[in-house]
């Protein structure tokens, strides 16, 4: 079964425009192009449409998009992240959702605010199995204290910290500034000073960190918010910075720049 380029706009909420654009960068290609140049697609382009739609969701840029289609070539394997990161999204919204609620209804009665339901579906807690197999249980638990031992406003202002490092790279990015310049390094130090909260930064943990803030769709997603490419600038400037400066002893830890605000 195939759909012209038309019906699949229609069906997708965007225009064949759109489509188009996205075959010249090589995101989706048709299945085939009739005799009077119409683009037809397949049931394999319309999955990867959905691919590319839901990746637009999450803040991705259109090259970030190509680097995950590239680098997720099992369909159903990238279908079922998808799916997952979802449901997780979904969960965190609901939780939001019910604390502001909650906190709406206690200033309207005059009532006293419980920092826990002020807070809850902020909280990191989400993230405890993937740092768990990608650092070991030790180094979750060590920061899972460390976040806990935080009072509401200590945790909201390590939150801003890491998000106006990321504004300050995405600024750099915007103004032209090479990864190595000495302005990009003076925030990629501020990054390090930020991880070394609850990890011991290494020269292969902080060039890993890097790699998976462009490879991972949510930390991609979390720093080009602030302006498309910035997690590769972020990248390439903490390999640099890591580079120079750290050493390779072994190190891990929880905290990653995810971001929750």
């Amino acid at each position: 079964m195939e759909w012209s380029i038309q019906e699949i706009a229609k069906k997708a909420g965007t225009t064949s425009r759109t489509l188009r654009h996205y075959g010249e960068l090589g995101l989706l290609t048709p299945s085939r192009i009739g005799s009077n140049g119409y683009r037809y697609y397949d049931q394999d382009a319309l999955v990867r449409l959905q691919r590319i739609l839901l990746l637009r969701e999450l803040g991705l840029g259109l090259p970030a998009i190509a680097q995950v289609l590239e680098g997720q070539r099992d369909t159903a394997a990238a279908l079922r992240t998808h799916l997952r990161l979802l449901e997780q999204e979904r969960e965190r919204i609901g939780r939001q959702i019910a604390s502001v609620r909650t906190t709406l209804d206690r200033t309207e009665r005059g009532e006293e605010l419980m920092a826990e339901e002020v807070f809850d579906g902020f909280d990191h807690t989400r993230y405890e199995e993937e740092v768990t197999e990608r650092w070991g249980r030790e180094a979750y638990e060590k920061g899972d204290r460390w976040w806990r031992s935080l009072s509401a406003t200590e945790k909201q202002e390590f939150q801003h910290r890491q998000t106006g490092i990321a504004r300050d790279f995405a600024q750099a990015l915007k103004d032209g500034l090479a990864p190595d310049s000495e302005e990009a390094q003076a925030i990629a130090r501020r990054h390090v000073e930020w991880l070394s909260v609850t990890v011991t930064p290494t020269k292969p943990y902080v060039i890993g960190l890097g790699e998976m803030y462009v490879a991972d769709a949510r930390f991609t997603a979390n720093y080009d918010r602030h302006g498309e490419g910035t997690a590769v600038f972020v990248r390439d400037a903490m390999k640099v910075y890591a580079e120079r400066n750290l050493g390779d002893a072994a190190g891990g830890g929880a905290c990653s720049g995810i971001g929750d605000d």
